[in-house]
């Protein structure tokens, strides 16, 4: 067979993928891109509603998935965010979550206290209140004393709720919280959540109202009725008490955000087992209480942990016979070694 002569419409050249046209890093900055916040997510897919200066019609729901541009960013229940495309919230519309604005407030937890990897509950809320059982289950004060820290730290106020009011007193935990400034809030199940007849939940209501407040506490407590209460609409599902065991179902399986008749926000969390502070500074916590940090900044020595008058703190001498200071230091005290002692449950 003779030798085949080859020339240049034998050569097979692959043609350059990249185009002439060198490619921008220049990506939309979406200054038209319209305001809204996330209030529910499942799997991916984000609910929105849309803000008072959105050009769409405030309070409008929309679907949402995060674009490119976000990267790895997380969002949360409560994230103020920016989004482009169809925002009429006809049925099968689906708008691209395009940026993240700057967080007010972030209430963060960790899985113990040994765990690096810390978790944003909620974003932007003004209020963490407390829920706790004063029975069935019955309340821990470790576990409200490691929420309260939580919210010492994230710059948000707090109040303790104490549902089934009717099963137990109030006595002992008012005394031990309410020398910290925080309000402390009796609701009695039998009611319903009744405003005429439950003065407690009366109070919660005006609490809440113009407010943004998460919810945080064991499943079981009432959280999902205190819920129905305030948002009739809410329609949340509520759970029993394990006989045997003493804890709740988890009947709500994801946060959601709703609006308050009057005006505010309430986020109902997923009812919590643990709630780690490895990510919390104790100066942060001791700074949630001016008159305590001007007097352990003036008369403490430097470093002081500030944990008894045999460690060098001077709070004690401080506090001196004052019933107001002394119970606010001792209760400063059981917050740190909650914090020291690593017992998250």
């Amino acid at each position: 067979m003779a030798r085949r002569e080859y020339d240049e419409s034998d050569a097979r050249v692959r043609p350059s993928r990249r185009g002439s046209r060198p490619r921008s890093k220049i990506r939309p900055s979406h200054s038209d891109a319209t305001p809204a916040v996330v209030t529910a997510i499942d799997r991916g897919r984000y609910t929105v509603e849309l803000l008072e200066d959105a050009d769409a019609p405030a309070g409008t729901v929309l679907t949402a998935v995060k674009a490119r541009e976000l990267g790895r960013r997380g969002l949360v229940i409560g994230d103020r965010v920016a989004v482009v495309g169809d925002t009429s919230g006809a049925e099968g519309t689906l708008v691209r979550l395009v940026r993240r604005e700057e967080r007010s407030t972030e209430l963060r937890r960790t899985a113990d206290d040994t765990d690096p990897t810390e978790r944003v509950v909620v974003a932007n809320a003004d209020s963490l209140a407390i829920v706790t059982a004063l029975a069935d289950p019955e309340p821990n004060p470790r576990m409200i004393d490691r929420c309260l820290v939580a919210a010492f730290d994230a710059g948000m106020d707090a109040v303790l709720v104490l549902t089934k009011a009717d099963l137990g007193s109030a006595a002992e935990l008012r005394a031990a919280y309410e020398p910290l400034g925080v309000t402390v809030i009796e609701t009695d199940a039998r009611t319903g959540g009744s405003l005429a007849a439950d003065p407690g939940f009366a109070t919660l209501s005006d609490h809440v109202a113009g407010r943004d407040t998460v919810l945080v506490g064991y499943s079981g407590v009432g959280k999902s009725t205190l819920v129905n209460s305030l948002v009739p609409d809410a329609d949340r599902a509520v759970g029993r008490v394990n006989d045997v065991t003493g804890r709740g179902r988890h009947t709500s399986t994801s946060a959601v955000r709703y609006g308050l008749p009057d005006g505010g926000h309430i986020v109902d969390t997923p009812g919590v087992r643990s709630f780690g502070l490895a990510h919390v500074d104790p100066d942060h916590f001791v700074a949630a209480f001016p008159d305590v940090a001007e007097a352990a900044a003036e008369h403490c020595p430097r470093a002081c942990t500030h944990e008894s008058a045999q460690a060098g703190c001077e709070l004690d001498a401080w506090a001196g016979d004052d019933p107001a200071r002394r119970a606010r230091v001792d209760s400063i005290r059981r917050l740190l070694a909650s914090r020291a002692a690593g017992d998250v449950r």
